[in-house]
């Protein structure tokens, strides 16, 4: 689920290396963890299926400014250049609508 709009989402997609499948998802499951205690972080949705989709919602670019530099993400970004992905890239945009549909049970 997502937050009210506005707010900002980062948009990181990925195609993974055969290395260290392991290792990559305890980084991953780490991230998350991480990213959910940092101020202005709103949620993460993610799905993986050949290329990787991440993206995580916040509140506002200074919270996004001070996710990319905090000093276990950085490591997390350098493991990944190195090991983890064969390309990524990332966006950042300012969601001003979102809408959806959910199916009655």
């Amino acid at each position: 689920m997502t937050p009210p709009v506005p707010y900002y989402a980062v948009i990181f997609t990925s195609l993974r290396t055969d290395e260290d499948a392991a290792g990559y998802a305890d980084m991953a499951d780490r991230m998350v963890a991480l990213a959910a205690r940092q101020p202005g972080f709103l949620g993460v949705e993610s799905a993986r299926e050949g290329m990787g989709i991440t993206v995580r919602y916040w509140r506002d670019l200074a919270s996004i400014k001070a996710w990319k530099a905090n000093a276990e993400h950085l490591l997390a970004q350098q493991a990944g250049r190195s090991d983890w992905y064969a390309r990524y890239k990332t966006r950042i945009a300012k969601v001003e609508r979102d809408y959806g549909f959910d199916k009655p049970a």
